[in-house]
C-alpha cells in the first residue's frame, strides 16, 4: 500500500465484538488507526478504536459508505454485506479476507463443495432446499443438519437421530451431514499474506460444552502423535493455498479412532481456538492477522509454553449486569491471565471471557484450567 505503514494507515473492522477488541489491543502496538462498525451501540471495541460508528452490517449502503471511510477492511465475523465489500474492491479500497472468500465461508454448502473439489477429506454430506427433501435423504441416521447460512457458535446446528427428530428439523435451506463418530476435535490455524507467504500455529485439542455446541476447553499445543500434527497443519495450508486466502483461517477438524482426519467448517478470522496464542505463543493470532493482512512478515508460532485456554460463559438461568464471582481467587494462581471482553449484560452460555492459564508441565496447566474452570462463574 501506498500510505505509510507506521501512522496514517485506516484499518476497518466489520464487527465489534471480543475478537475485534483483541486485535484492536494488537493495532495499538503498530500505531493502526481503527474503526469499527457494529450494530450495538455497546460493543466491546467501541471504547478501544479511534472510530466507533454504530450499524448495520449486513446493510449494503451502511457497509459501502463505512468502507469508504478506510484504507483496508477486514472482519471479525463472517455475516457482512458481501456485495458492498466487491464494490469496494472494484474502487480501490483494500478488503481482507476478500470478498469472495468470504461468500464462500458465509454458506456451509458452499464450504463442503469446495472441500469436494480440491480433494479436502470431509464427512459425506447432501444439500437441501428444504425440510421436505429430508425424506430423500441417502444418508443414514443418525445425521446432523447445519443451516447454510447464518449459523453460528452452535446455533443453527440439529442433530436428527431418528424419525422422530425430523419434526424439529430446520425448513431453510440446509446441510445435511453424516454422523462422525470422531476421537478428538482439533484445530489448526494458518495465516497468509499476499506475498504467499504461510505458517501455521501448532495444532490445538478441543472439547466442547454439548449443551451449545462451544468451545469450553482447549490445550495447546497438542500430544497426539507427530504424524497426526504435520497432516492437519499440512492440510490447513493447502486449504489456504487453495483459497488464496489473505489474512487468517482458523480450520476445524475431526480425528476419527482409525486416524482419518476430516475438516468440519472454516472460520476466515481470529477465532476461539488461537486465543491461547496471547500468552502461550511468540505471536499471537491476533498480531499474525495484522501481519498477514498487511504483507508484513509473519511472526513465530511456536509455543512458549503449554497453553490451557477456557471460555467464559454466562452461567445458565442467570441474565442481566454481570457478575464475575471467583476472580480474586483464580488471580492469586501463577501463570493464569484473564480477559474479559467488556460486555456489560450476561445471558446463558453467553461468551462473556476467557481464561489462559500457562505452565512448563502440562499435566499441572490441565489441573490449574480444571479449578478454574470450577470457580469463575459469570452470573447476574
Amino acid at each position: 500500500m501506498e500510505k505509510d505503514f507506521y501512522g496514517d494507515l485506516r484499518l476497518g473492522i466489520l464487527g465489534g465484538g471480543q475478537l475485534g477488541r483483541m486485535l484492536i489491543q494488537e493495532a495499538i502496538n503498530l500505531n493502526i488507526s481503527v474503526s469499527v462498525l457494529d450494530p450495538d451501540r455497546d460493543a466491546p471495541c467501541k471504547k478501544l478504536c479511534d472510530r466507533f460508528e454504530a450499524g448495520s452490517l449486513t446493510d449494503f449502503d451502511t457497509v459501502y459508505k463505512f468502507g469508504k471511510q478506510v484504507d483496508m477492511l477486514t472482519i471479525e465475523i463472517e455475516k457482512v454485506n458481501v456485495d458492498a465489500l466487491e464494490k469496494l474492491e472494484e474502487e480501490g479500497v483494500v478488503v481482507f479476507p476478500q470478498a469472495r472468500v468470504i461468500r464462500l465461508i458465509q454458506d456451509k454448502g458452499l464450504q463442503k463443495q469446495f472441500f469436494k473439489q480440491n480433494d479436502i477429506p470431509t464427512a459425506p454430506f447432501q444439500l437441501i432446499s428444504s425440510k421436505d427433501a429430508l425424506k430423500d435423504l441417502t444418508i443414514p441416521f443418525p445425521y446432523i443438519q447445519k443451516l447454510r447460512k447464518d449459523g453460528y457458535d452452535g446455533k443453527g446446528v440439529h442433530k436428527i437421530a431418528d424419525e422422530a427428530d425430523l419434526a424439529n428439523a430446520f425448513e431453510a435451506p440446509s446441510l445435511i451431514e453424516q454422523w462422525v463418530a470422531f476421537e478428538k476435535e482439533i484445530a489448526v490455524i494458518v495465516a497468509r499474506n499476499d506475498k504467499g507467504d504461510v505458517s501455521t500455529f501448532p495444532m490445538v485439542e478441543m472439547e466442547f460444552n454439548a449443551e451449545v455446541n462451544l468451545v469450553e476447553f482447549l490445550i495447546s499445543p497438542s500430544i497426539l502423535p507427530f504424524e497426526i500434527q504435520e497432516r492437519a497443519e499440512q492440510l490447513a495450508i493447502k486449504i489456504a493455498e487453495d483459497l488464496q486466502i489473505v489474512g487468517l483461517l482458523a480450520v476445524e477438524m475431526f480425528l476419527t479412532p482409525d486416524g482419518n482426519i476430516l475438516v468440519n467448517e472454516l472460520a476466515p478470522r481470529p477465532h476461539n481456538s488461537g486465543h491461547h496464542t496471547i500468552e502461550g505463543n511468540y505471536t499471537s493470532q491476533f498480531a499474525q492477522h495484522l501481519r498477514a493482512i498487511f504483507n508484513l512478515p509473519l511472526g513465530n508460532t511456536a509455543a512458549r509454553s503449554n497453553a490451557v485456554m477456557i471460555n467464559l460463559l454466562g452461567e445458565a438461568n442467570y441474565e442481566g449486569l454481570a457478575i464475575y464471582e471467583g476472580l480474586e481467587e483464580v488471580l492469586a494462581e501463577e501463570g493464569v491471565y484473564i480477559h474479559l471482553y467488556g460486555k456489560k449484560f450476561t445471558k446463558p452460555f453467553r461468551k462473556m471471557g476467557h481464561v489462559t492459564i500457562v505452565n512448563e508441565d502440562r499435566e499441572k496447566a490441565v489441573t490449574l484450567a480444571r479449578k478454574v474452570q470450577a470457580t469463575i462463574k459469570v452470573k447476574a
